[in-house]
């Protein structure tokens, strides 16, 4: 059973704007997350889709980057909501897993982008996150998500 854990949990209300870190944050269904600019219809990609409800990165792919491209990428800076350790995200495609009490979807592997780069400033990153980008994923059920919940199959 595919297992981790939530240690990062990172909202920004507006595109382009820093990512500040919570404690916990509010799972809205069909939405995003509370006060991010997702739910808010703000994002650079906010549509209908519900790829972008809420993101996932593996805190070893931001520590991999570091150490095998020489960029210091701060876990806010990669630009998605929630930071996992001890779970390859990847299985979720497709899957239904639970982050705390919240019921998410994986619909997708997320691509690192020319946008992501410059906004950090990181010549070099979006190849160095090739293949480990995170995850993109829908809101089934809501409920609050807080640093230090477990990530789950359902």
């Amino acid at each position: 059973m595919a297992q981790g854990v939530v240690e990062g949990i990172f909202l920004t209300s507006i595109s382009k704007e820093p990512m500040e870190g919570v404690s916990e944050a509010e799972a809205l269904a069909g939405r995003g997350l509370r006060g991010d600019r997702y739910a808010e219809g703000a994002g650079t990609h906010s549509s209908s889709d519900p790829g972008c409800q809420v993101t996932l990165i593996a805190a070893e792919a931001i520590e991999a980057v570091a150490r095998e491209n020489g960029i210091a990428l701060r876990p806010e800076h990669s630009r998605r909501n929630l930071v996992t350790r001890g779970v390859d995200l990847t299985r979720f495609v497709g899957k239904t897993f639970r982050v705390g009490g919240v019921l998410l979807r994986g619909v997708r592997i997320n691509q690192p982008c020319l946008h992501l780069e410059g906004l950090v400033g990181a010549p070099g990153l979006k190849a160095a996150l090739e293949e480990r980008a995170g995850l993109n994923a829908e809101i089934l059920e809501g409920g609050l998500i807080r640093r230090g919940d477990r990530v789950v199959e359902a």
